[in-house]
């Protein structure tokens, strides 16, 4: 007797509903125009027209010497650090400084395969360089490698004691995750993090049961690569909502769902995971269920940066530990009109942080200051738009969707992969690095 496979399908869109995907295409269209307008085209002739018409740098003393202090040099920091380098008058009065512990840019969206994938975790690490700032006049950025411990009106002060005076302030930490991998390195070198990197490798290859906790982006792509690669161990993913990529549209959610049948992942939903329960053999649930598990990688847990400002603005931490912020990004602080915040810290109603949006907000907050220094009222605000729900989800070795979503309307875009990089080479070249060479670290101190 032949065997009767049953055959899903999906019903078809109503007028209605192709009238809307239409329109959300488009929308689609114009904000890849739009954006690649501001970013590339006014920017590069912006700098280009400052550069042409720059008058000579003045003889000056420290106390006529703006400075524009930037704690954190991941996508928010970097960017904002870039517009300010590019758009500020370029009279010499005018001074970066990028407090930033990492050695490297650490290009954390790769992190959750390279945990999997052997002999790529060199490319997660992208060498910080003058060339990301060549639009800008030569020595105007200045780095310094070390971490801010507190935050004071006028002057920051970093983890070796020294203080560094400002006069405007970015705040762009982004979270931190305690357990660091998949979602963070856990430490502040290349090496330390490509031997993390390594070491978790080889648990997963050496493990026989991997348990997965966590639904979310570095969750489902790390349990689906693992499974993928090694499709003989047994990969179990938690998850306490009702729904993996719960925070996401339907299509995306289902088509995560099945991704895990394909694969053969097994999903554990409404359930959370008891980490202290894992003895190397068995791992417990919050309902007392126990699964077989000799690896267990917790991908929760993560968290604003937002302690440094402790001392100087208690009242603006949320409950979440976000920084409460105002719509041109300058914290809620009306005493503090000069500091601003952006990124995966700032409490700025963003549903989804990524860093698309880590990024706008650093663009943002660097307008502002601009027009603070030119003597007018910072005016551009940060609302999320709809391309800022943009995803690239990784369901496997060789495949993913991408999804764009408004809110009510969705489109899903799957594709087969074949880098197993995951195009690492093109962030490289967009950050000004030469892919995969380590030419060197930026760190001239100011």
């Amino acid at each position: 007797m032949s065997e009767t496979k049953a055959i899903q399908v999906r019903p078809a869109m109503t007028l209605k509903q192709r009238v809307r995907k239409s329109i959300l295409f488009m929308r689609l269209v114009t904000y890849g125009v739009r954006t690649y307008y501001n970013s590339a085209v006014r920017r590069t002739m912006s700098a280009k027209w400052a550069a042409l018409f720059a008058s000579a740098p003045k003889n000056l003393s420290d106390a006529d010497i703006k400075t524009i202090v930037i704690v954190g040099a991941a996508f928010s920091g970097y960017y904002a650090a870039r517009i300010l380098a590019t758009s500020l008058p370029r009279t010499g009065q005018y001074r970066i400084v990028v407090i930033e512990p990492n050695s490297h840019f650490n290009f954390t969206w790769v992190f959750p395969r390279f945990c999997v994938v052997e002999g790529h975790e060199h490319k997660a690490f992208i060498p910080y360089t003058a060339e990301f700032f060549a639009q800008g006049p030569k020595n105007m950025v200045n780095w310094i490698r070390d971490r801010v411990q507190t935050v004071k009106k006028e002057i920051v002060v970093l983890r070796s004691g020294e203080e560094v005076k400002y006069d405007y302030l970015v705040i762009a930490t982004g979270s931190t995750v305690p357990g660091g991998l998949p979602s963070r390195a856990g430490g502040e070198g290349r090496e330390g993090g490509m031997e993390r990197l390594r070491g978790m490798q080889a648990r997963i290859k050496k493990a026989t049961h991997i348990v997965v906790a966590g639904g979310g982006a570095a969750g489902v792509e790390l349990a689906t690569d693992a499974k993928d690669l090694y499709p003989d161990k047994s990969v179990t993913i938690v998850h306490s909502r009702q729904a993996l990529m719960h925070r996401f549209s339907s299509g995306l959610q289902q088509g995560t769902a099945d991704a895990m049948t394909r694969l053969g992942v097994e999903v554990v939903l409404n359930e959370k995971v008891d980490p202290a329960s894992a003895d190397g053999k068995t791992i417990t649930l919050s309902s007392g269920r126990q699964l077989d598990c000799d690896c267990f990688i917790n991908c929760t847990g993560q968290k604003p940066a937002s302690g440094l400002i402790a001392e100087l603005a208690p009242h603006t931490i949320t409950e979440s530990g976000h920084i409460r912020v105002k719509p041109t990004l300058q914290i809620d602080d009306d005493s503090l009109p000069n500091v601003y915040v952006s990124g995966d810290v700032a409490a700025a109603h963003a549903r989804n942080a990524n860093s698309r949006i880590a990024a706008r907000q650093g663009e943002i907050a660097a307008d502002n200051i601009i027009r603070a220094i030119r003597g007018k009222a910072p005016n551009r605000t940060y609302k999320e738009e709809w391309g800022d729900e943009v995803i690239k989800l990784t369901l496997g070795l060789d495949r993913s969707i991408t999804q764009f979503w408004d809110g009510t309307e969705e489109l899903l875009f799957p594709n087969k992969d074949s880098d197993l990089a995951l195009m690492c080479d093109g962030a490289w070249s967009a950050l000004g690095a030469k892919p995969f060479e380590d030419t060197g670290v930026y760190t001239n101190k100011a």
